[in-house]
């Protein structure tokens, strides 16, 4: 399409997106201070997520005032005394186990039931964000709705009937978009300053509700305008926000964070991070940090500048192929939805967008050999075997040249307990020897598109066969799997969590998919 056509459509698009953010709701760290910062750093609690998750038993003012006065900072027993007086902290009840061992199919069916929430209100002082309808979480300490963790959880629960879930979680996310401009990382304030990979349209086209069709359109237009703000009057070579513009003149989007602070659920660990860092500037560095969370990689190699080391992250340098090619479904979505609509302009705005962005992915983020992220210092999509290799051909972005020269280069990931998420060792959670069901089921549904049916069924019936190891060993469905050796997986800020959404709904789809005896 001409340039010049392309612009005069997206401008109303760009008026859009320049919009300010709304006003962001108040994190623990906002609200409590030097108390917080005595808690997070003296480690009141193993997890530094169960301190911002706790309930205040009095107004913030109130314990303050109780804070001042008490001068216990310095004391641990006194500290944790205090905390316990005015904080009910958090309870994280155990994944069921059934006394005789349920086959597969429906000991996943029976724990939605147990992953199922409700806060159509919450308590005063939670940090707890409401929502109108019930919602499913991944379960362990992950106690509120995640938004991609979400899409993933879904693919499960027509197969178990429970269609009306799906329909109240379309409703929830609509809900986030009015509310907030945008969907949050998770539903809690201290998560509201960055969001995840937008899977909005996905989780949107699991709706059968047609009525609704006009509200899904225009929450799924104002997640664009929250991904594209920044975008108008951006130069070439530049970049603002979530958005940057390529010398080229092409525009695609990295992942960010609105706040440079340390992270409310993790700030000890940023915070000791920094300090051991004193020659790196300590807001970019939280900066990348959070926008490694926004990425739900959080960490992988992917971020690192010498593919080893957490201090060395550079997440906002980066331009990743999975957020943009999603971005591309979400374009593609609009456009289709406005089409239905009668939006004539609609429609062609964002049919432009997509193929816009379709194509610099295919020349921005394609290395020779495989897709990759883009580095904006040196201009080139780097040589790291990653797993989001695969998500251009979920999104069917890549020639079939291209889908045939990437599924080759993820070879080296598919093992005998499914798809690892690197080729590297760190320590990190989002690095090798891990599998995630995400990744499982993006990489199978991507081949898949491509009639890539040999290494689509290898990534299956391996990534099957692990987690029925394992529930077989434990009774647990976990949120991680090192695929290397078929066991629990490891890495990262906390331990591995049993619940576990992602995972049952991506191993429920993938069973009903394949024919898998139940």
């Amino acid at each position: 399409m001409h340039r010049l056509l392309i612009a005069a459509l997206m401008l109303p698009l760009l008026t859009a997106a320049a919009k300010a953010p709304p006003a962001s709701v108040p994190t623990p760290q906002q609200r409590f201070g030097d108390l917080f910062v005595a808690v997070q750093m003296k480690q009141v609690f193993p997890d530094g997520k169960t301190f911002v998750d706790a309930v205040p038993r009095q107004s913030d003012a109130a314990i303050m005032a109780a804070w001042r006065a008490c001068r216990c900072g310095d004391d641990l027993p006194k500290l944790r005394a205090f905390v316990a007086a005015h904080f009910i902290a958090p309870e994280t009840p155990p994944a069921p186990r059934p006394a005789e061992r349920l086959p597969l199919t429906e000991h996943i069916d029976r724990l939605w039931a147990h992953l199922t929430r409700s806060t159509p209100t919450v308590p005063a002082g939670s940090s707890a964000l409401t929502l109108p309808r019930p919602y499913v979480v991944p379960g362990g300490r992950f106690r509120e709705m995640y938004y991609w963790d979400s899409w993933f959880s879904m693919l499960g629960l027509p197969i178990a009937g429970r269609q009306d879930l799906v329909e109240d979680m379309v409703v929830d996310f609509g809900n986030l978009i009015d509310r907030y401009g945008h969907v949050p990382n998770g539903t809690r304030s201290y998560y509201l300053s960055r969001s995840q990979p937008p899977v909005f349209y996905l989780i949107a086209g699991l709706s059968k509700d047609a009525a609704t069709l006009a509200t899904r359109t225009r929450q799924l237009r104002a997640e664009h305008a929250f991904w594209m703000r920044g975008e108008a009057g951006l130069k070439p070579g530049g970049a603002r926000a979530r958005v940057v513009r390529l010398a080229d003149g092409n525009v695609l989007n990295r992942y960010w964070d609105d706040s440079d602070s340390p992270r409310d659920e993790s700030y000890r660990e940023d915070v000791e991070l920094a300090n051991a860092t004193p020659d790196r500037d300590r807001r970019q560095l939280f900066r990348d940090l959070r926008a490694a969370a926004e990425s739900g990689w959080d960490f992988s190699s992917r971020w690192l500048a010498d593919g080893r080391t957490l201090a060395t992250i550079r997440t906002t340098r980066i331009v990743p192929v999975d957020l943009n090619s999603l971005l591309y479904g979400l374009e593609q979505a609009i456009a289709a939805n406005c089409r239905t609509l009668g939006d004539t302009a609609c429609a062609n705005a964002f049919a432009a967008r997509a193929e816009a962005r379709g194509a610099a992915v295919r020349k921005h983020l394609w290395n020779g050999r495989f897709f990759a992220d883009l580095d904006l210092d040196t201009g080139r999509a780097n040589d790291r075997v990653t797993a989001a290799m695969a998500f251009p051909l979920f999104a069917k972005i890549a020639t079939p040249d291209q889908a045939q020269a990437t599924a080759a280069a993820l070879t080296p990931l598919i093992g005998e307990g499914g798809l690892a998420t690197t080729t590297v060792h760190t320590g990190q959670q989002w690095d090798s020897p891990n599998g995630w069901a995400p990744l499982q089921w993006v990489a199978w549904q991507g081949l898949q598109n491509y009639a890539l049916a040999e290494p689509a069924d290898r990534i299956r019936t391996h990534w099957l066969a692990t987690v029925a190891r394992e529930y077989a060993a434990s009774g647990k469905l976990l949120e991680k799997y090192d695929v290397i050796e078929r066991r629990p997986g490891g890495g990262g800020e906390y331990p591995n969590q049993d619940g576990f959404g992602w995972t049952n709904g991506v191993t429920r789809a993938l069973m009903a998919a394949g024919g898998t005896p139940q």
